[in-house]
């Protein structure tokens, strides 16, 4: 992970979904267990927030791991990177 923190990964990833729904002018701060499809990401933005969160962490999320359960809110993301980063 770039920060060897990952007490931080709710925060990290909050800020990378912020930053995709700021793109679309929709100003809100998702609840960790909010569904982001219904706060206004699309498929597209999904996508984009699989790509940002390896990215981030510096890590590869498995194809069996990209399942619309694991992108549904912040919480299960979060779930998904402590999965996968190296302790």
């Amino acid at each position: 992970m770039a920060d060897g923190s990952i007490a931080l990964a709710s925060d990290r990833i909050s800020q990378l979904v912020r930053g995709l729904l700021a793109k679309r002018n929709i100003m809100v701060a998702p609840e960790p267990s909010a569904d982001l499809r219904r706060c206004g990401l699309t498929s597209l933005d999904m996508v984009n927030l699989m790509l940002a969160v390896e990215a981030q962490f510096d890590i590869e999320i498995p194809q069996s791991e990209m399942t619309p359960e694991n992108f549904r809110s912040i919480a299960s993301i979060d779930a998904v990177v402590k999965k996968l980063v190296p302790a």
